[in-house]
Parts: C-alpha cells; sequence; structure tokens
C-alpha cells in the first residue's frame, strides 16, 4: 500500500453516529414516558403512542450505528494532515 492509498474511518465523527445515539436517547426517552404512563390514552384509540415512537426511535437508531460500523466513510490520509485547505481560495 503507498502511502496515497492509506486512510482511517472517521469513527465518532460519523454523523451516523451521532443521529444514532441522538435517536436512541430521544427512544429510551420515549419507552420509559409509554410504560411510565398509566392513563389509556383516548386521542390515540387506546394505543400507546409514546411507546411505540420510542420502539421505532431504538431501532432507527439501531440501523445507524449498524451502517456505521458495516460501511465506515474512509478518510484519505493526506486530508487530515492538510485540513482540506488544498480546495480553499
Amino acid at each position: 500500500m503507498t502511502e496515497e492509498q492509506r486512510h482511517h474511518v472517521a469513527g465518532a465523527f460519523d454523523i451516523r453516529n451521532v443521529i444514532g445515539a441522538l435517536l436512541g436517547i430521544y427512544g429510551v426517552i420515549m419507552v420509559v414516558t409509554g410504560l411510565v404512563s398509566n392513563e389509556a390514552p383516548a386521542k390515540t384509540g387506546q394505543l400507546h403512542a409514546d411507546l411505540w415512537a420510542g420502539i421505532v426511535l431504538l431501532v432507527v437508531a439501531v440501523v445507524f450505528v449498524v451502517w456505521a460500523r458495516v460501511r465506515p466513510v474512509a478518510v484519505p490520509k493526506g486530508a487530515a494532515e492538510h485540513g482540506g485547505e488544498e480546495d480553499q481560495v
């Protein structure tokens, strides 16, 4: 492998990890809210919308994190050293 072909992955700075973490946090809050709430929601036809929305958010968060792990973004080695200044005018 030559120096130009070397690269590293974005890791924690990948936006999919950030989105997955935020959706996961909101999903946990919604699930807890749905489980703690004892009153049956009349507006949703006795459906616990908070619980179901939280479960969906957790599933989407897992999809984002798995997607980031399976297909990581490769950052060229030279881009980190130059700081992307070669494209600036």
